[in-house]
C-alpha cells in the first residue's frame, strides 16, 4: 500500500473519526500513525537507520526523512553508522558539525506490503488504546470519592460491570448490598471508591456498601449537609441491614437529627430506599465519648459508662431487661455503636458488674493479706482507699497511708518496708529466671523496664535490646485488630504491667535512639515541623 495524494487526504479524515468516535485528541491519532509509518519504513530501509515521518495536519501530506546524529568521538563509540556519524563524517553536509548536530534527509516513501500494513494498524490501534485508557484515568481519578450513575452492562462471576458513560466500572460482589442482582439495562447508583492505573487500563472501581456511600447520599438529601452547616462525623454500616450514622450541627437553632430525617422522614426514607430498605438510626454526635456511646447504643438504655482512654476500651452496665436490646440481633447493636465510636465496647449487667467488683475486690484484698501480713479488715481498708497492687503501696507518699483509720506513721513505715522486701523479692526471682532464659544484660540496663518486665519479654523471645527495637508498640502494649468484620483483641508483652500505646512507643523510639537507628536531630526536627503544621492549621481555622 503506498501513500499517495488520492488517500493522503484520508489519512486526517481517519484520524479525526477514530477520534470522535474514542473521544481523545485528533493529534494523538496522527502521532501513533506517524509511528506506525515510520517502523513500516524501517523495515524498508533497514532497521538500524533513524526514519521518522511527519503528516501534515493540513492536508495529510506523509514525509519520509533519515535522521543521523553527529556524536563525540572522545566520549562514545561509533555504534550505529546508519544512525550516527563523527565530526569529520559529517563535514560533507554540514558546516562546522559539532556533537548532537543532526543531519536530515528525505527518502522516498514506502510501499507498504500486507505484513507492513497489519503491523501499522496493530500499532495505531495501541496508540489509540493507551490515549483511550489515559483519557478515561484522568477523567475519573479526581472523581474518587463521589456518587455516580451507570447502566448494568453485564455480570461476570457474581461481579458487576457498569456502564458510566465514557469508561467501565465494576461492582466486586463483596461491594454489592445482600443478595441484590441486576440485569443488563438496569440503572444503579455507586460510590466511586477508588481509580487505578492498571496494565489492562484504568480499574473505576464501584461501591454500594462503603459507609461514604451512605454519607453521600445523605449529602443530596439534606441541604444542610451540603452546605456544611450540619457535617456528618461517622458512620457504621451492616450493609442491606441496619446502619448508624453520627451528625452534629454547627447551628444551635438547627436540630441534626430531625434535618436529617426530614419531614414525616422523607429525607431518611430516601436513602433508605436506595439502600435496599437499610435501617438507619440517625445519632447525634458528641465529643464527650461516654455520652457519645450512650447515643449510640440506643434505643438501649445505659446505666452506667467505664472509659478506659489508654486502652481504647469501654465498660457499658445496662439493667438485665436492657442487655439483649443493647448487644442486639447477632451482636449487630454493639458491633455498629463499637464501630462508630471506635472503642471496644463490653456490655454487662449490673448483676454481673456488681459480682465482677465484688471478684475484684476480694482478689486484691487476698493479693495484700497473703503478701504484707496483714488480717482481712486491714486489707480490705487498703482496697476500699483505692490501693491496687503492691507497688502503690510500697511507693506512695506517705500521706496518702495516714488518712487510712488507724494508720500512723510507723505503720505505714512497716507496710511500705514489707511491700517493698516482697517486691524486692519477685524481681530478684524474675532477674534470675530472665538470664536463664538468656536476657541480656542491656534490657536489664534498659531505663523502664523492670525485671518482671523483662522475664516476661525473654520468655516471648525478646532476649537483647536489639530485639526490643524492633517491636510494635501494639506488640508490647496489646491492641485490637478486625478480622471479618470482628474485633479481636492482641494481648500485649508488657500489657499486664499497665503500659499504654504512648508508652510503649516512647521506650521503642527511646531503645531505637541508644541503638543508633534513629537520629535524635531527625525526631526533633519533625516534631518542631508537625508543630509548625498544628499551628498553621489552627490560625486557619480561628
Amino acid at each position: 500500500m503506498a501513500i499517495t495524494s488520492a488517500n493522503q487526504l484520508e489519512l486526517l479524515q481517519t484520524a479525526e473519526a477514530v477520534a470522535r468516535e474514542k473521544m481523545i485528541d485528533p493529534g494523538l491519532v496522527i502521532e501513533a500513525m506517524e509511528e506506525s509509518l515510520a517502523r513500516a519504513a524501517k523495515s524498508r530501509y533497514g532497521a538500524e537507520m533513524d526514519i521518522r515521518v511527519s503528516i501534515d495536519r493540513k492536508n495529510g501530506k506523509a514525509t519520509f526523512t533519515r535522521v543521523r546524529t553527529v556524536i563525540d568521538p572522545d566520549e562514545e563509540e561509533l555504534e550505529n553508522y546508519q544512525a550516527q556519524m563523527t565530526p569529520d563524517q559529517a563535514k560533507q553536509y554540514l558546516e562546522d558539525p559539532k556533537p548532537g548536530d543532526t543531519f536530515v534527509e528525505e527518502v522516498p516513501p514506502v510501499d507498504m506490503g500486507r505484513i507492513a500494513a497489519q503491523s501499522a494498524k496493530q500499532v495505531i490501534l495501541q496508540k489509540v488504546r493507551e490515549a483511550e485508557r489515559d483519557r478515561q484515568f484522568e477523567e475519573f481519578k479526581d472523581r474518587a470519592g463521589t456518587i455516580i450513575n451507570g447502566v448494568v452492562k453485564r455480570e461476570e462471576y457474581g461481579n458487576v460491570i457498569v456502564d458510566v458513560g465514557r469508561g467501565e466500572g465494576v461492582v466486586r460482589r463483596n461491594e454489592k448490598i445482600g443478595r441484590e442482582s441486576y440485569r443488563p439495562g438496569d440503572r444503579i447508583r455507586c460510590y466511586i471508591k477508588d481509580v487505578r492505573r492498571e496494565v489492562r487500563g484504568p480499574q473505576i472501581f464501584l461501591s454500594r456498601t462503603a459507609p461514604e456511600f451512605m454519607a453521600e447520599l445523605f449529602k443530596m438529601e439534606v441541604p444542610e449537609i451540603y452546605d456544611g452547616i450540619i457535617e456528618i462525623k461517622a458512620v457504621a454500616r451492616d450493609p442491606g441491614s441496619r446502619a448508624k450514622i453520627a451528625v452534629i450541627s454547627y447551628e444551635s437553632s438547627i436540630d441534626p437529627v430531625g434535618a436529617c430525617v426530614g419531614m414525616r422522614g422523607s429525607r431518611v426514607q430516601a436513602v433508605v430506599n436506595e439502600l435496599q430498605g437499610e435501617k438507619i438510626d440517625i445519632i447525634p454526635w458528641n465529643e464527650d465519648a461516654p455520652t457519645f456511646l450512650v447515643n449510640a447504643l440506643q434505643p438501649a438504655e445505659v446505666s452506667k459508662v467505664v472509659l478506659d482512654e489508654d486502652a481504647g476500651k469501654i465498660e457499658v452496665v445496662v439493667p438485665e431487661e436492657q442487655l439483649s436490646l443493647a448487644i442486639g440481633r447477632r451482636g449487630q447493636n454493639v458491633r455498629l455503636a463499637s464501630q462508630l465510636t471506635g472503642l471496644d465496647i463490653d456490655i454487662m449487667t449490673e448483676e454481673e458488674e456488681s459480682a465482677r467488683r465484688q471478684a475484684e475486690f476480694e482478689a486484691r484484698t487476698k493479693l495484700f493479706m497473703d503478701n504484707l501480713d496483714l488480717d482481712e479488715f486491714f486489707a480490705q481498708l487498703l482496697v476500699s482507699e483505692g490501693f491496687t497492687n503492691l507497688e502503690e503501696v510500697a511507693y506512695v507518699e506517705v500521706d496518702e497511708l495516714l488518712v487510712i483509720d488507724g494508720v500512723d506513721e510507723d505503720t505505714a513505715g512497716e507496710l511500705q518496708a514489707r511491700a517493698r522486701d516482697v517486691l524486692e523479692a519477685q524481681n530478684k526471682k524474675a532477674e534470675e529466671h530472665a538470664r536463664e532464659l538468656g536476657a541480656e544484660d542491656s534490657l536489664f540496663a534498659f531505663e523502664g523496664l523492670t525485671p518482671q518486665m523483662v522475664e516476661a519479654l525473654a520468655e516471648d523471645g525478646v532476649k537483647t535490646l536489639e530485639d526490643f527495637a524492633t517491636c510494635a508498640d501494639w506488640e508490647l502494649a496489646g491492641g485490637w485488630t478486625t478480622v471479618d468484620g470482628e474485633r479481636v483483641k492482641d494481648d500485649g508483652l508488657l500489657e499486664k504491667f499497665d503500659v499504654g500505646l504512648e508508652e510503649a512507643q516512647n521506650m521503642v523510639m527511646t531503645a531505637r535512639v541508644s541503638l543508633g537507628w534513629v537520629d535524635i536531630a531527625d525526631l526533633e526536627a519533625e516534631e518542631a515541623a508537625e508543630d509548625g503544621e498544628e499551628a498553621v492549621a489552627e490560625e486557619a481555622e480561628a
